[in-house]
């Protein structure tokens, strides 16, 4: 993660004259050109986010492979890009000028002294209910084929602070951009963020979280301005490179574990994501089928399980699966854009994007550039609704879920703020 514009807040001292004494004087580092590509990730933060993965790897894939539905794919997509555009572009004046918006969110994290001890509290809680979470059984290949629902002690605690690992890139993103902490100490604990879900992804055989949420961290560290785009471009090609044995061993561990594993099936034919997608393209839609309603999003969103201990576990990946002919052990999905398509047809992709496009710039733009309070809900925006792979609509109750367990910390971040903070730094309402 390399920082392409850096901010320090530094004291001049300079020989006092005779006299009374006088203040230290607050001088700005030097700064560095914002680079134009990141310049237009901060205008369309939301548009990148939602077109991103279709443009890097479903659109290429459909087109290499000769996918007859590819225009179903673009369909889908000139449905939800207008929508957030147009969004973006009515709060397009609040950007500023070129750079305006990345030193509005590096003045106000500034305000914040105890941002980086906040972060790297909110990393170690991460790790080890994250640990505990994967050691525990919660969350595997094996338990989600018998629709069982880990109740131990340790489970669900450990489930109180999924969302922690969002948050806590977050509040690391701030401290860097607030020349709190140096660029070395976040990459460290981003590894160490990383590294954790690596563990996690053996222990459950499951890889799709590891690639959501090295997809979350791409996608949040070059909105703010942190990666150079030839190292995105880098990180995708490696990404292809070591797919074919992350596939291989996630195949091994769960032959190991007891589930079947379908030989026919090989680490190319799993990146063609395009026909999971375009499956969609075959059926009348919206569809009817049980999925979360209001009532859920409430009881899911805002009650701990802990509380309601014997609420069962949501699946609208497995309803679809029973409605394409298959088993209630098993999930399907369109991948977000497509089951959002699937379920509430045309008009309901426009709307939720219309939505939560909204949501995202009133987060980033409204009353000036964000504080950490701010870009840590955006960043719950980025992993739940907005994520390419996330589950419609279990997607939003996750939104709900990580900013209710988020406010400890950011009530914590607000009380920890003096009363008095320097001119520079902008409020964080």
């Amino acid at each position: 993660m390399t920082a392409s514009t850096s901010y320090r807040i530094v004291e001049a001292r300079v020989p006092s004259p005779p006299g009374p004494p006088t203040t230290p004087t607050v001088v700005r580092g030097r700064r560095r050109k914002l680079p134009r590509l990141t310049w237009l990730l901060q205008l369309f933060p939301v548009t990148t986010v939602v077109l991103a993965p279709y443009a890097v790897l479903i659109v290429p894939m459909a087109v290499l492979n000769d996918n007859p539905d590819v225009g179903f794919i673009v369909m889908l997509l000139g449905l939800a890009v207008p929508a957030c555009l147009a969004v973006e572009l009515a709060f397009l004046r609040r950007v500023g000028r070129r750079g305006e918006w990345q030193r509005g969110l590096a003045e106000a994290s500034d305000g914040y002294p105890h941002l980086f001890t906040i972060a790297r509290a909110v990393v170690l809680v991460s790790v080890t209910a994250d640990l505990v979470s994967a050691w525990v059984g919660q969350g595997t290949i094996f338990t989600q084929l018998t629709g069982e629902v880990v109740s131990s002690p340790a489970a669900v605690v450990s489930s109180l602070f999924m969302g922690w690992r969002y948050l806590a890139f977050a509040l690391l993103v701030a401290s860097l951009l607030a020349g709190l902490a140096s660029r070395l100490a976040c990459l460290r604990w981003t590894l160490c963020l990383l590294g954790t879900q690596l563990v996690v992804a053996v222990a459950t055989a499951l890889t799709a979280p590891l690639m959501t949420y090295l997809s979350f961290l791409v996608a949040l560290a070059a909105i703010c301005g942190l990666l150079h785009s030839r190292f995105v471009v880098v990180a995708v090609l490696a990404m292809f490179l070591i797919w074919p044995t992350v596939y291989a061993a996630r195949n091994d561990l769960r032959a190991d574990g007891g589930v079947a594993i379908d030989e026919a099936v090989t680490s190319a034919d799993r990146l063609r994501l395009d026909l999971q997608v375009t499956r969609a393209s075959e059926y009348d839609i919206p569809v009817d089928i049980e999925r979360p309603g209001l009532t859920e999003v409430v009881r899911y969103g805002l009650v701990p399980r802990m509380i309601d201990p014997d609420r069962p576990a949501l699946s609208t990946g497995a309803r679809i699966n029973e409605y394409l002919g298959g088993t209630s052990t098993s999930a399907y999905t369109f991948l977000s854009l497509g089951t959002i398509y699937f379920l509430d047809g045309p008009w309901g992709v426009v709307l939720y994007h219309l939505g939560w496009a909204l949501v995202g710039v009133l987060l980033l733009r409204a009353g000036g550039a964000p504080g950490p309070i701010r870009l840590a809900v955006f960043s719950f925006v980025v992993a739940a609704p907005l994520m390419w792979s996330k589950v419609y609509p279990e997607s939003m109750i996750s939104f709900v879920q990580f900013t209710v367990a988020a406010l400890p910390v950011l009530l914590l971040l607000r009380l920890s703020r003096p009363r008095s903070v320097s001119p520079g730094a902008r409020s964080d309402p």
